[in-house]
């Protein structure tokens, strides 16, 4: 039977929401699970103290090295860091880091199958950097290169001679040259961020929306969609992020308000470039294969699409109740990675 264990920084199973809905999921579907931390692998005995969930509680079990590992956060220490490295070099982990949004864009534009979709921007190492792409398109946004829900989200637009509009996190300014050089060059100083051609993508009520594709590989190594919703920001902000007071609804409802006789082929639209845009940008990592995806993108007046951010390991609204339907891809995704290589190493063996 195949054994997957869930690798987390957190001691304690009940302090991870997702951890019963994994185990329980395992159990549906035949598989041994159980969870652990870093702190309990023991290397030179080759075994773990994991937690196996049994009779409606956690229960302390040793075990051995598990088939799979879904790695379900970052190592937050240089010794778990050690032990990460170690597992990873011999055991399947299902999660790998896309790198941030800066490296992504280099990818998808050098590729240039999807490129027709990316925004420009550009990475900004001085404030002339910002003015230049204000010239050139008027509204721009800058945001961290590693940053994550909508944080740190800055629109400026130009405004008279000299004078810009800035909207910071809701907070609305107007401000001279001499004062946004020198807003630009504090962000600088704070970490890696970018400038970006800013498009504006509005519902009929003049909220900023847009569509997050989230996407999985299932037991057949395959992308699937998970879910496709639309997120909508609270009037007057800049994005439609659901962790600056965006909100969601469901995605049928929304395209028959949104796009009237319209809606059921922008749905497949949407559908046919999530699995498309997925099994493209996999195949951009040569030394890894990709488990999860968010992909947020935006459609504007002229009903064109954008790309606006691609996200690991994104996570489902709690309106969708999808934590089963994830935690069952995952699972799935990680026997089927347990099987590939007891195959490949089924396959070595006979040659000898």
């Amino acid at each position: 039977m195949t054994l997957i264990g869930m690798l987390h920084h957190r001691e304690d199973p009940k302090n991870v929401k997702k951890s019963y809905a994994y185990a329980t999921v395992a159990k549906a579907e035949g598989i041994d699970f159980f969870y652990f931390t870093p702190r309990k692998v023991n290397i030179k005995e080759q075994k773990i103290l994991g937690k196996a969930y049994e009779n409606g509680e956690w229960i302390e079990k040793e075990f051995p090295f598990p088939d799979a590992i879904y790695n379900a956060s970052y190592p937050v220490s240089d010794k778990a860091e050690q032990i990460f490295d170690y597992l990873s070099k011999r055991i399947p982990f299902t999660s790998h880091s896309i790198g941030d949004k800066l490296s992504v864009y280099n990818r998808i534009n050098q590729a240039k199958e999807f490129e027709q979709y990316l925004i420009p921007f550009y990475k900004i190492t001085d404030v002339q950097i910002v003015f230049h792409m204000i010239k050139l398109y008027g509204k721009v946004i800058i945001k961290p290169l590693s940053g994550h829900q909508g944080g740190g989200i800055v629109f400026i637009e130009e405004y008279g001679e000299n004078h810009y509009k800035i909207n910071e996190t809701g907070v609305r300014s107007i401000i001279n040259k001499k004062q946004l050089v020198d807003f630009i060059s504090l962000k600088i100083k704070e970490k890696g961020y970018l400038v970006q051609q800013f498009i504006s993508c509005q519902i009929k009520s003049g909220h900023v929306f847009d569509f997050r594709l989230h996407l999985q590989k299932n037991g057949e190594g395959k992308w699937v969609i998970t879910s496709i919703f639309p997120r909508i920001g609270r009037f007057g902000s800049i994005t439609a992020n659901m962790g600056s007071g965006g909100y969601s609804t469901y995605l049928d409802s929304f395209l028959k308000i949104e796009f009237d006789d319209s809606w059921y082929d922008m749905k497949r639209y949407l559908e046919q470039f999530a699995l498309s845009f997925s099994n493209h940008f996999d195949s951009l990592y040569d030394s890894v294969s990709l488990d999860e995806l968010g992909i947020d993108v935006g459609i504007d007046e002229n009903q064109k699409l954008w790309l606006f951010e691609v996200n690991w390991r994104p996570g489902p609204p709690v309106i969708y109740k999808l934590e089963l339907d994830v935690a069952r891809n995952t699972i799935l995704y990680a026997k089927y990675l347990s099987d590939t290589r007891k195959h490949k190493l089924d396959n070595t063996t006979d040659k000898f």
